[in-house]
């Protein structure tokens, strides 16, 4: 918590407005489009649901294909398998672990509607390449901007570039709100049916601006805001987002300056952001050998009180994933790095001791295997 959080959840309170869309709502808003630069942000009560909002936005219909990675969290699938959507997984990079650009089209079909590029780590995907071949095939681009907040491609906020994206505010983020997030319209043509779309799928919003007598039900929709105590919450965490990046950035690139020696021994890769990329340290990760055990190393690590565990199990080898998804071509980046990866403690507060600390246990257990 930055400090004022509980405050401005006590100015909600006693200024009467509990629901959403009211003034730490609107302030949450003026934030984020002034500083992504997108037409119109909306508050949701998750990523999930800003996801959701941008598969009805697009009009996704049974059959319809989505290109996206299989190295992901659930919703970026789920939200376009609810509209009967086809998500089709392609292979991520070596080093990023991002959507692999040159493999996307191989994967486009007659009936590819969209890309989701997934900016993972807070570090973004080769964006100029994606929008060319979306653009070059009438196709729409959806940000996967969970981990994406206060991070950057080629000076462009994430979040910013494709039509639409969703953000992550969930409590693991780097500026939390418990459960919330936020869909970035990007393109002015979405703007409106994204607000009948979050308000139950009437235009109340347009009622409220004084834009029509009396609102009614105008197409599908669902109820997508967040309530206003979350927001003010939010708002307290905005308003110190710079801070907690440059605090978070400092504790990234202590950890990538110990860990240095043990790369160059060959018992671990550190993670790679390319030039382009400003990353937002949303998380620190190391790859192991592939013939190392996994499971032992985290294993040892906890058993000396630090908390460090893997990733995402890739889409493409679950029950749902078999069942709702095809897979563009084999998926062996994806499969042997989700295999390798561990995320290590990374948090506002964790002091260069416990890094230290962390480091050690690891080297410890490393080195070890290796003799």
């Amino acid at each position: 918590m930055t400090g004022k959080e509980l405050y401005y959840i006590a100015e909600a309170k006693f200024g009467n407005m509990l629901a959403g869309d009211g003034p730490f709502t609107k302030r949450c808003h003026e934030w984020l489009e002034q500083t992504s630069g997108c037409n119109k942000s909306l508050l949701t009560h998750s990523c999930t649901a800003a996801l959701e909002m941008a598969a009805l936005l697009l009009d996704i219909q049974p059959g319809d294909e989505i290109i996206m990675p299989s190295y992901t969290f659930v919703s970026t699938a789920n939200a376009f398998v609810l509209r009967g959507g086809v998500p089709v997984f392609v292979d991520i990079r070596e080093d990023t672990l991002n959507l692999d650009e040159s493999l996307i089209e191989a994967a486009i079909t007659p009936r590819t509607r969209a890309i989701v590029p997934v900016h993972y780590a807070g570090v973004a995907c080769e964006m100029d390449t994606i929008m060319r071949i979306a653009k070059q095939h009438g196709l729409k681009v959806v940000e996967d901007a969970a981990q994406g907040v206060m991070a950057a491609y080629k000076g462009r906020p994430i979040g910013s570039i494709g039509d639409l994206a969703a953000y992550s505010f969930h409590e693991t983020k780097n500026v939390i709100s418990g459960e919330g997030g936020a869909l970035l319209v990007n393109d002015p043509a979405l703007a409106l049916r994204a607000e009948v779309i979050r308000e139950k799928g009437t235009d109340r919003s347009r009622f409220f601006r004084g834009e029509v007598d009396k609102y009614t039900w105008q197409e599908v929709g669902s109820s997508f805001l967040p309530g206003e105590l979350i927001a003010a919450f939010l708002w307290a965490q905005l308003e110190e987002s710079e801070r907690i990046t440059k605090d978070r950035l400092a504790i990234w690139h202590y950890y990538h300056a110990i860990l240095e020696p043990l790369e160059t021994e060959g018992l671990l890769r550190r993670p790679i952001v390319p030039d382009d990329c400003q990353h937002n340290a949303h998380m620190y990760y190391v790859l192991l050998p592939e013939e190392r055990d996994r499971q032992k190393v985290l294993g040892e690590l906890k058993s000396n009180g630090i908390s460090s565990v893997f990733h995402y199990v890739p889409l493409h080898s679950s029950p749902a994933g078999r069942r709702y998804a095809r897979m563009s071509g084999e998926l062996p980046v994806t499969t042997s790095q989700s295999e390798r990866l561990i995320r290590l403690p990374l948090w506002v507060g964790l002091t260069f001791e416990q890094q230290n600390r962390v480091a050690a246990v690891l080297a410890d257990a490393l080195e070890g295997w290796a003799a």
